[in-house]
């Protein structure tokens, strides 16, 4: 008898509209979470977002372009230092 996958790696597909056409994308539940996490901080909808990644992917499957996405922005988050509280004092 073989055990459910780890949510973070079990694949979800969802349905987004992009450009007025409706698509499938899967990807794995810990990549949705950070899309929707980036969004939320962009103030965009989820399929907003979605809609911006596959402007400018080119060639790339949308799956792969999104988690690209995803990688790209963790790691600008970690070179970028957070700016200080503006409610302390040097």
């Amino acid at each position: 008898m073989s055990e459910a996958p780890p949510s973070s790696v079990r694949v979800v597909k969802h349905s987004i509209v992009i450009a007025g056409h409706r698509t499938s994308v899967s990807l794995e539940d810990e990549f949705w979470r950070a899309l929707k996490d980036i969004a939320a901080r962009e103030g965009v909808s989820l399929a907003a977002l979605v809609a911006q990644v596959d402007a400018g992917r080119g060639d790339a499957n949308l799956s792969s372009a999104l988690r690209v996405f995803v990688l790209e922005r963790a790691l600008e988050a970690r070179e970028t230092p957070p700016s200080p509280s503006p409610h302390l004092s040097p």
